[in-house]
């Protein structure tokens, strides 16, 4: 008997949220960055969707770690697709799909680059909900943290448009 590694339950995530940001350009800090993060309100709680989200980044070929992955040589080929539309950035992986509305800065510096700087944290933000605000200060104690850091998948994305 044989058996194989059954995919992800997706359901176990949670609401999947997605927040965009740039550094300070004053400070040479113009990356636009993309963050992918659970509530941990899924059916299961908060620790079953970490797992699923360590799941599902495993399963699509994503590191967790230090390791970047390059998406911007193929980017049609690759699991992770980001698209803008005027301010909305819409995030694609295999199975799900999430959007945000990201700030003037960061679509400027997005469309000087053509690609941002996307993480997937598979510890859960329950703090950052959908829809409010996230001071700097709290943004920076949560992406800033070295276990959140090393606990996800890191890649460079190319941005595409809607033509």
């Amino acid at each position: 008997m044989t058996s194989t590694q059954a995919e992800t339950d997706r359901s176990h995530l949670g609401t999947l949220s997605v927040l965009a940001w740039i550094g300070d350009p004053a400070e040479g800090h113009d990356i636009p960055y993309l963050l992918a993060y659970t509530l941990g309100d899924g059916p299961q709680g908060r620790e079953a969707g970490e797992r699923a989200a360590r799941g599902l980044l495993e399963e699509i070929g994503l590191p967790i770690g230090d390791v970047v992955m390059d998406g911007t040589r193929n980017p049609a080929g690759f699991p992770v697709q980001i698209v803008l539309a005027d301010n909305q950035v819409a995030l694609t992986l295999p199975g799900l799909n999430a959007t945000c509305t990201a700030p003037d800065e960061w679509v400027a510096a997005a469309n000087e680059s053509g690609q941002a700087y996307f993480l997937f944290a598979t510890r859960a933000w329950p703090e950052a909900v959908p829809g409010q605000p996230v001071d700097p200060k709290t943004l920076q104690e949560f992406a800033g943290d070295e276990a959140v850091l090393t606990g996800s998948a890191h890649c460079v994305l190319a941005v595409r448009r809607l033509q």
